[in-house]
């Protein structure tokens, strides 16, 4: 259970506070509202992009690290298809100046074409080193677009392509900036050895100000419901082949989620799921095979990954994927084997509680489902998951119509 209190600015900027004063530490999140989902599709990879330009300096701080080094933080920021977040921990003491320094870069960036250019290269190069110079680094590059065919999901947050890093304009980045980076699309998890008091004139003093943005009406293309089966066949110097499966499935706050997250997890979660168990420790047709979920706001897919082992080819172990599948929706499950599971995921929860940052961003993220409090109601929620209800998703979901099948082939002749 988290603790927290939370409000709203009059310039609609979210905070949450969550004390806790057995650390020696302040922590300070934002979570702007913006991810890929929310690119054009000809103009891929801002948000990621923008991930980095905030690191680059703001109007009144040229050099936002060296700042916060000098107090002993240190800061971060991710990106993925719904969200941007940043984050920076710190003593204490000097929490004001985090609230300064987060304040200055929301404020406005000095938009300076040799940030934007060093940026642009390292996001290039990055392109390049994760998903083109590495085995397997495309998958999600070809994967992403073989699942979806309408909703921005189909690309990854990297972006569709280089050259839309390469081609963007100063133009381009300075209104997506104006139309995502404001308090009114953006939550503020302050946390640690602070109180709630404090957090709100500081929250006054240095958010306050900050005019808000344009009432966002976001036009997010709805996935149409797949009704047939999709495969692709790729090949490349990769050591060994590789099956990848992916079913549609219900969004992270919506209510079948639950059920199909323990699915993935009883499939393959661990060595003692029903994969594993069967198709790499009894019949030895998979060197590892897991399964899991994307977790992102809108539906998004359960994923069934593995490498074969030699002597089997992906099609080959697809039709042994989907025995596993028609076993479990004939024979079913047990509620031993929910309860694990259960208990698994409980115990994830439990262990990330224990990170103060951890605890920021749980609250962060649950706010934007529209209640804060989903996190600590997450617990009670997995507990009422019947084998029922895992088993209606697992006849629903798991259905060749339902599948999208990239078979990642090996062309090493050795």
């Amino acid at each position: 259970m988290i603790e927290f209190e939370e409000f709203t600015l009059n310039n609609g900027l979210q905070v949450i506070v969550h004390e806790d004063p057995s650390v020696e530490i302040a922590i300070l999140n934002i979570l702007y509202k913006v991810g890929s989902r929310d690119e054009d599709p000809n103009m891929t990879g801002f948000a990621h992009l923008f991930e980095h330009l905030m690191f680059g300096g703001s109007i009144n701080i040229p050099d936002f690290d060296s700042e916060l080094q000098k107090l002993g933080g240190e800061n971060n920021a991710f990106t993925s298809p719904d969200i941007t977040n940043y984050y920076m921990t710190l003593p204490y003491q000097h929490i004001e100046a985090a609230f300064w320094l987060e304040s200055d870069r929301m404020l406005g960036l000095p938009f300076d074409s040799k940030v934007l250019e060093t940026e642009r290269s390292v996001v290039i190069e990055e392109f390049k080193q994760r998903y083109l110079n590495q085995p397997y680094g495309d998958v999600w590059l070809k994967l992403r677009p073989l699942s979806y065919e309408k909703h921005p999901y189909r690309w990854p947050t990297i972006g569709k392509e280089i050259s839309h890093i390469e081609e963007a304009s100063m133009e381009n980045v300075k209104s997506f900036y104006k139309k995502y980076y404001n308090p009114n699309n953006a939550v503020m998890v302050v946390a640690g050895k602070i109180t709630a008091t404090q957090v709100k004139e500081l929250s006054n003093k240095w958010f306050g100000e900050i005019k808000p943005g344009e009432q966002l009406c976001r036009k997010i293309e709805k996935e149409p419901l797949q009704n047939q089966k999709k495969q692709l066949t790729v090949s490349a110097s990769v050591p060994s082949d590789m099956l990848y499966m992916t079913f549609h499935m219900p969004g992270k706050f919506e209510e079948d989620y639950l059920a199909t997250d323990l699915l993935s997890d009883i499939l393959g979660r661990e060595k003692s799921s029903r994969l594993y168990t069967d198709l790499v420790h009894k019949k030895r047709i998979f060197n590892s095979i897991s399964a899991y979920v994307t977790g992102s706001i809108d539906p998004g897919l359960l994923v069934i990954s593995g490498k074969l082992s030699e002597g089997f080819s992906p099609e080959e172990g697809e039709q042994f994927v989907w025995e596993v599948i028609d076993e479990v929706k004939k024979e079913g499950i047990t509620t031993e084997e929910l309860n694990k599971v259960k208990n698994q995921a409980e115990s994830t929860l439990a262990f990330d509680e224990i990170e103060l940052l951890n605890r920021a961003m749980s609250l962060a993220f649950s706010s934007i489902s529209g209640n804060t409090k989903y996190h600590n109601q997450e617990k009670e929620m997995i507990q009422k998951v019947t084998v029922r209800s895992v088993m209606t998703q697992c006849h629903k979901l798991l259905i060749e119509d339902n599948c999208s099948v990239l078979y990642y082939k090996s062309n090493n002749e050795n």
